[in-house]
């Protein structure tokens, strides 16, 4: 198995609504907003080389939104999906599998590409599709707290395309990995969790979107059930910290992975460091 990372761009989001109820004072020390009081994200996939499957691991935030959509979010930098796929030497068709941790426009988005004026297809063709049945609902019978993150022209055509398989939720595994599931941030959010190089490697999606959200009150103001991410943080960072975990971010702006440790004062940060120095 290969792992590589595919960079599509970074946004930027309100540093309050990434840090909730923790003050400004304190959390910009690891993410400095601008006079708007925005911080830059990235959004970093993850393509999973094995054998004779190519799964792309979530897929950025996409092209075919409106100019007045992107213009709220600061989209910047010179990564593309597609050029970010060349680099690692592979092409879009290639891709046999695009497993979506869940489907807010920033994880789901490249999923699908705009056609003309009136039509929406899937950006692989050749690829089958997965999420789960209960976010999927979910999803298409938004809450009003989430209807923002959730736009239909990401998820519908996806149904429509014939390409669209479910995971199956009773299990604790994948084809190629195992899951965590999470419900603190959205409904039934998949972790992978990939056996790599000897180590066992989670894609934390947005359970733990940075290093600065690794203390437990840091939750996002996104979250729809803010008690339930404290839980599941403070349950997964026990088991990271004794088992090893290594932490893959995909909105990090900087560090792409990192380690955490037991200390007198709790769980913290032990390395940080890049996914091709595993």
């Amino acid at each position: 198995m290969n792992l590589h990372v595919i960079h599509t761009g970074n946004l930027k989001l309100d540093g309050g609504a990434m840090f909730g109820v923790v003050p400004k004072v304190i959390w910009q020390k690891t993410n400095p907003a601008d006079s708007n009081n925005l911080c830059t994200w990235s959004m970093r996939c993850l393509l999973v080389e094995a054998g004779s499957r190519l799964v792309l691991i979530d897929c950025g935030i996409g092209d075919k939104q409106s100019e007045k959509f992107f213009s709220h979010y600061y989209l910047h930098g010179n990564h593309t999906l597609e050029g970010s796929m060349q680099d690692a030497g592979f092409s879009l068709d290639q891709v046999t599998d695009v497993f979506l941790t869940h489907l807010h426009f920033d994880h789901c988005g490249g999923a699908l590409k705009r056609v003309g004026d009136n039509t929406i297809e899937p950006t692989f063709k050749n690829a089958r599709y997965w999420s789960n049945r209960d976010h999927w609902q979910w999803a298409v019978t938004p809450n009003r707290r989430e209807k923002a993150s959730f736009l239909m022209e990401n998820i519908i055509p996806l149904e429509e395309s014939g390409q669209l398989n479910w995971v199956d939720m009773d299990q604790s595994s994948w084809d190629l990995f195992e899951l965590i599931t999470v419900d603190g941030h959205t409904e039934k959010q998949m972790l992978p969790k990939i056996t790599y190089k000897g180590r066992t490697l989670i894609f934390m999606a947005d359970l733990l979107p940075s290093i600065g959200h690794l203390p437990l009150p840091y939750v996002m103001s996104y979250d729809v059930r803010p008690l339930v991410t404290l839980r599941e943080k403070a349950a997964f960072l026990q088991k990271a910290a004794d088992e090893e975990y290594i932490l893959f971010f995909e909105h990090d702006p900087t560090n792409e992975c990192c380690t955490v440790k037991h200390t007198e004062k709790g769980i913290v940060l032990n390395q940080t460091f890049k996914l091709k120095d595993i």
